[in-house]
């Protein structure tokens, strides 16, 4: 079979970055677990909830003050994180297909919308995953915290008080206040997921990074890439 050879995509970055943030996310769902215990741990003031109903909010102590604050720089660093795992995502994926030299299961526009689409945002960015580990590793076997980091996730996205949630920051304070302990399992279940998903992506990173040596590739000729 007549083969020809090709440069992979940089990853290494990308792939430092993606893993980097996965963990500083992590942190501050920790952080924010952390003060959510310590909402609870002092106790809803005599003056009652921030959210006294009828438009009316009574002035935040400092300690609710900084749940704000937690609440508000985690969400900027879950968002930094999304946008750097995408990234990284992206180029695996390019150079995967390059590697095995076959056009991937799901077209460009899931490595986005597989994330938001319901039910199917159930199963297609493990599905991208898979794939790409797969064709990087030239191997059908999964290493085990592709399915850890995955099941995490969900639980923790659609656990009612994860990502996925409708309440405000005074809501969730009134919920650590009277009953903190699915709050803080849910950021537990998140921390765990984000400490897997930054494996899984130093894990694919590393592959490719190993696999391409010094830049680059054999692939078969008239392969789709």
């Amino acid at each position: 079979m007549n083969e020809h050879m090709v440069t992979l995509g940089p990853v290494r970055a990308a792939g430092f970055v993606a893993s980097s943030t996965l963990l500083l996310a992590g942190a501050a769902w920790a952080v924010r677990a952390g003060w959510e215990m310590r909402l609870a741990g002092v106790g809803k003031p005599p003056s009652g909830l921030p959210d006294q109903g009828d438009g009316r909010h009574r002035a935040l102590t400092s300690l609710e003050d900084g749940y704000h604050l937690v609440s508000s720089a985690g969400g900027v660093v879950t968002a930094v994180c999304a946008v750097a795992f995408l990234v990284w995502l992206g180029r695996v994926r390019a150079n995967a297909r390059l590697m095995s030299g076959r056009a991937p299961r799901y077209s460009g526009f899931w490595v986005l919308l597989g994330w938001v689409v319901p039910i199917g945002n159930l199963w297609i960015p493990r599905a991208i995953i898979a794939d790409v580990y797969r064709d990087s590793a030239a191997g059908p076997r999964l290493p085990r915290v592709v399915n850890v980091w995955w099941a995490l996730w969900l639980i923790g996205t659609f656990s009612g008080v994860g990502l996925v949630y409708r309440n405000s920051t005074d809501q969730l304070m009134a919920r650590a206040y009277d009953n903190v302990w699915p709050l803080v399992l849910s950021d537990l279940v998140l921390v765990g997921a984000a400490v897997a998903g930054a494996m899984v992506v130093r894990g694919v990173t590393r592959i490719q990074v190993e696999h391409d040596g010094e830049g680059l590739v054999h692939v078969a000729a008239g392969a789709h890439v």
